[in-house]
């Protein structure tokens, strides 16, 4: 930290004021002790008895050691070394603290980018570091605040467009049925089948929906249970067996072990499967075959694999699957009524198992990896009665 030349200024007068009070104080106590000798006989006396048995040599030419005002001067110069280097040590601290609330002041302004330069000793130091440490984790709450105020603007943005478009096709078809612009009994026949479907679209929208913010709220307790992971597994594929083969393709299973055990919520969980499931058979219908695989990493965590020999997934869009109404295709989505959240839940839900997801695709395979740990570990408060 430099100092500037005011600061150098007032720091070098504070030395010199120092000096000249401790010189004076030096004198006067000096002056005083002399006065005590010589008024005090017995004193002297004993003061001279001391110097004689310190000195040596013949007669008058005796050398002596010590005297009592050379011992009080060197004791009050070593005295006063210390308290010249305490008091501009102390003053130099007020200077180091002085520009530290300066800078304080300064990011305080609004200057959240800067922070404070200072490379100092000791416990100053380590207030600059706590202090920059602070600012640190100020802005990035704030930057997380400021970002979980765009996912609610965009949240509502993207729900009310995807609820509009449905819902203005079925006030319009009511419309046509409300003003009676219909020439037969199959034009109402047609236009409120039209209206019934574009409204399972919204209920599945809606459900979808209320299916993310459950799963997003962290404080909501998940209903553990000792899962057969290769058994859910195998049920879920026997239940899209029929559904897979009328689109022509084959689910094949791979379970590493007879029994893959893991703490789990069931339900949550067999939302997952069953998403990604569906999505395979919808997206990956291009292909002939799904494959499921289950198996032990380690002792600690689980992997599955949802697997289809469908259409490639473009590389720039495999960091956005898990975003929230993001569609690959918009169009495709359209046509099997996806609501654009599924993976997001899916992500969600594994998220609240301590676990992880990611994709993989390539001209053969496009993949959903799952990393599940095989115990859950819960912090368990204990109250203490008094």
């Amino acid at each position: 930290m430099k100092l500037t030349a005011r600061e150098k200024s007032e720091l070098f007068g504070e030395g010199i004021v120092t000096v000249i009070l401790l010189l004076l104080l030096n004198l006067s106590i000096y002056v005083l002790l002399d006065q005590m000798i010589k008024s005090n006989p017995a004193l002297a006396d004993g003061i001279f008895q001391i110097k004689m048995s310190l000195s040596f040599g013949p007669g008058p030419y005796h050398i002596q050691f010590w005297s009592w005002g050379g011992l009080f001067v060197s004791i009050m110069l070593v005295a006063d070394v210390f308290i010249v280097y305490w008091r501009l040590l102390r003053r130099y601290r007020q200077m180091q603290l002085h520009h530290v609330i300066s800078e304080l002041h300064y990011i305080a302004e609004g200057h959240f980018d800067h922070r404070i330069p200072f490379q100092l000793q000791g416990d100053m130091q380590r207030v600059v570091q706590s202090i920059n440490a602070l600012v640190d984790s100020t802005i990035k709450s704030m930057e997380e605040e400021r970002q979980i105020e765009r996912s609610k603007d965009e949240l509502i943005t993207n729900v009310s467009h995807d609820i509009r478009t449905p819902l203005t096709s079925i006030i319009g078809y009511l419309g046509l049925i409300e003003d009676k612009q219909y020439h037969s009994y199959e034009d109402v026949l047609k236009y409120t089948h039209t209206a019934f479907l574009k409204a399972k679209e919204m209920k599945v929208l809606v459900e979808d929906l209320f299916e993310y913010t459950k799963v997003r709220q962290t404080d909501a307790p998940l209903n553990l249970t000792q899962l057969d992971v290769g058994q859910m597994i195998e049920q879920l594929a026997a239940s899209f067996e029929l559904e897979a083969s009328k689109k022509g393709m084959k689910i094949t299973t791979e379970i590493s072990e007879k029994h893959i055990m893991m703490d789990a919520d069931a339900e949550k969980l067999a939302r997952v499967f069953n998403n990604l499931l569906s999505n395979a058979l919808k997206y990956g219908s291009d292909g002939k075959h799904i494959f499921l695989k289950v198996f032990y990493a380690n002792k600690r965590e689980i992997v599955v694999e949802v697997s289809n020999d469908g259409p490639k997934i473009p590389a720039e869009a495999l960091k956005q699957l898990f975003d929230r109404f993001y569609r690959v295709e918009s169009s495709r989505s359209k046509e099997t009524g996806g609501s654009g959240l599924g993976l997001a839940i899916a992500q969600s839900i594994i998220g609240r198992h301590n676990g992880y997801i990611y994709a993989l695709s390539d001209e053969e395979l496009t993949s959903f990896v799952i990393h599940l740990p095989v115990k859950q570990i819960y912090k368990i408060e204990k109250k203490q009665n008094n």
